[in-house]
């Protein structure tokens, strides 16, 4: 399983969360509502989640190992870096 693609939509009126994420599997299976939030030690993805009727969250969608998150993370963090960098580029250039 490869990760084809992914879509990060930068937030910028939020304290904790910095960016929602799509990401395609084998350019057939895609993922939806990933969030990059801000943690006390860094930056992190998790995974979409649904809220439950006592008001915990259950995520919708997650890796069954560590190697499988590893790989999202990385992808969709290195994203969402290169989206900064193309924001701070249009930011520079106006």
């Amino acid at each position: 399983m490869q990760i084809t693609e992914v879509k990060v939509y930068p937030v910028s009126d939020n304290e904790k969360l910095k960016a929602y994420a799509t990401i395609i599997f084998d350019n057939c299976f895609v993922v939806r509502d990933l969030k990059i939030i801000d943690g006390n030690s860094g930056l992190f993805v998790a995974m979409p989640s649904k809220k439950k009727k006592d008001g915990t969250y259950r995520d919708t969608a997650h890796p069954l190992n560590n190697e499988t998150r590893d790989m999202i993370e990385t992808a969709v963090l290195a994203e969402y870096e290169r989206e900064l960098r193309k924001l701070d580029g249009v930011a520079v250039a106006r």
